[in-house]
Order: structure tokens, then C-alpha cells, then sequence
């Protein structure tokens, strides 16, 4: 993929995943603008693009506010002309079950995931529908989005609003050829670390610089930060030009369309349903099989 002359702006790209997609998209020729509200992190993910021979800036800010969301906008412009992709990585957890999470924890998650995203895309669709040559918003959604995850109410909710803003955004920037997608990112980071399926899994990886084993790459799709940003390079680049409106899943050597939000099963009632009626269809009708929810446990090898 070459990306010679596009910029792109990526947030919350200090360490993790937001690094290495950082760090990918400066690879394929892109000039890319380090956010993180970590000075020295942002400053090494710099750093090791600038040492690769790769062009970033560093922008230390933590997104939320419009004011953050323009000022990445401006840098893009200002330190390399132009803006061609947005990546809202950005974010932030405070897990705790239902009747344990204040409303501090509630916000400051939503805060940071959901309307960071909105502000920055806000900010880069009114950017490049003055450029007037398209571009492109990658948005960071989670398996949890999809499915929900305990003791995640704040998490899953914000990522199901991403990935439902993709949706939208698709269909009002389309005039535009924005193209808008959600990726579903599942790799070894300081969070995956904390699942004890995991957890040792990673640790042994670590220390002896093996690759993950097969069943964790394939059966539960984890991988390395790397495996992940090779899909925001390609939404980033011309090869994607005919996608937008997508949750697109990734890890491990997985790669996986997310299927959308739709009537499954549909009964219909002459005059309408009453609450009797719909007791007695339920269970033979269209409730029959009922959807599954909650992230799957990892099987192991």
C-alpha cells in the first residue's frame, strides 16, 4: 500500500494499538499526527517514525472537547498541507458492574470513546469537504460494541455508538466520498493482558519471543498490535475505495465482516399484537431461537 502524500491524524496513539496503527500508516508513506494526553509516549511513538524515516508531529491532548478535535485538524494542515484519514483510536476503561459504576466512571468512558470520536470526525469531515477530494474516517469500535462484556456498561455502549455512527456517517458523507468504517480490533494489549485465558498466553510470548500459538491466533483471532494495523492501512489506502458503511473485524490471522443489527424473525398479527397473543406465539415463534450476547470465553488450546 503506498500512501505517499496523504495525511492522517491518529488519536490515542501513544502506546498499543493507536501506536502501531500510527506507525503502520507512516510506513506506507503517510505523514501522521501523534495524539496522547502521555507527553513522553506520544514523543516515542514520534520518535521511532521519524527514525524509520517516516514525517509525525506530536499533539499531547486528551479528545473530547471540539477545541482538541480542531486543534488535531489545524496541526494536520498546517505541519503537512492537507487531511486524507482520521483514526479515533482514543480511549479510556472503568469497568465496573451495573450497580458499582458511578457516574463518573459512566461519563468519563463515553467521554473520551464516544464523543471523542464524534469531535474529531466532526472536525475532519468538515476538513475534507472543503478539500473536496474524499477521504477517510476509521473508527475504533470493540467486540464488546457488538455483544456487550461484563462489568463494560460504558465501554460497550460507547463502542455500539461508534460503530453506529459509522453507519450514519457513510450515508451523510457519501456526496463527499468520505468513506466511513468501524475496525473491531482484538490484539495483546495492556487490557486483552487482564482476561486470565490470556494472560499467560501473552506473558510466555513476551519473555521467550515466540509467536502466539495457533489456537489463539486462529480460534480466538488474537494477535500482536501489528496484525491489527495492517486493516487501517488498507481503509487508509485507494484499495478501499468502494467500502464504507462496514464493521470490519481483525486479529490474529482472523479477519472478519460484523454482520449488521436486523429483524432476524418477523410473525404478524391480524389487528396487532395483544400481550396474550404474544405469550403464546413466543417461544415456537419469533422467539424460537434467540440471539446470543456477551463476548464468548477463550476455549484454549
Amino acid at each position: 500500500m503506498d500512501l505517499s502524500g496523504k495525511v492522517a491524524v491518529v488519536t490515542g496513539s501513544g502506546r498499543g494499538l493507536g501506536r502501531a496503527y500510527a506507525a503502520a500508516l507512516a510506513a506506507a508513506g503517510a505523514a501522521v499526527v501523534v495524539n496522547d494526553v502521555d507527553e513522553a509516549a506520544a514523543g516515542e511513538t514520534v520518535g521511532a517514525i521519524a527514525a524509520a524515516g517516516g514525517r509525525a508531529v506530536p499533539v499531547i491532548a486528551p479528545v473530547g472537547d471540539a477545541e482538541v478535535a480542531e486543534r488535531l485538524v489545524a496541526t494536520a494542515v498546517g505541519e503537512f498541507g492537507r487531511l486524507d484519514v482520521l483514526v479515533t483510536n482514543a480511549g479510556i476503561l472503568r469497568d465496573r458492574v451495573l450497580w458499582k459504576m458511578s457516574d463518573e466512571d459512566f461519563d468519563d468512558v463515553v467521554r473520551v470513546h464516544l464523543r471523542g470520536t464524534f469531535t474529531c470526525a466532526r472536525a475532519a469531515a468538515v476538513r475534507m469537504r472543503e478539500q473536496g477530494e474524499g477521504g477517510r474516517l476509521i473508527l475504533v469500535s470493540s467486540p464488546a460494541g457488538q455483544r456487550g462484556n461484563f462489568g463494560q456498561t460504558n465501554y460497550a455502549a460507547a463502542k455500539a455508538g461508534i460503530a453506529a455512527m459509522a453507519r450514519t456517517w457513510a450515508m451523510e458523507l457519501a456526496k463527499a466520498e468520505i468513506l466511513v468504517n468501524a475496525v473491531v480490533p482484538v490484539a495483546a494489549t495492556e487490557m486483552t493482558r487482564t482476561i486470565p485465558a490470556f494472560a499467560p498466553v501473552i506473558e510466555e510470548a513476551e519473555r521467550t519471543g515466540e509467536p502466539f500459538p495457533p489456537w489463539l491466533r486462529r480460534d480466538e483471532g488474537l494477535g500482536t498490535v501489528e496484525d491489527a494495523a495492517s486493516l487501517v492501512v488498507f481503509l487508509a489506502s485507494d484499495e478501499s475505495k468502494d467500502i464504507t458503511g462496514q464493521a470490519i473485524g481483525i486479529g490474529g490471522d482472523r479477519l472478519a465482516l460484523w454482520a449488521h443489527p436486523r429483524e432476524k424473525t418477523v410473525a404478524f398479527a391480524d389487528g396487532g399484537w395483544t400481550a396474550d397473543g404474544i405469550a403464546l406465539d413466543w417461544h415456537a415463534g419469533v422467539g424460537a431461537a434467540p440471539e446470543s450476547f456477551g463476548i464468548p470465553a477463550p476455549k484454549g488450546p
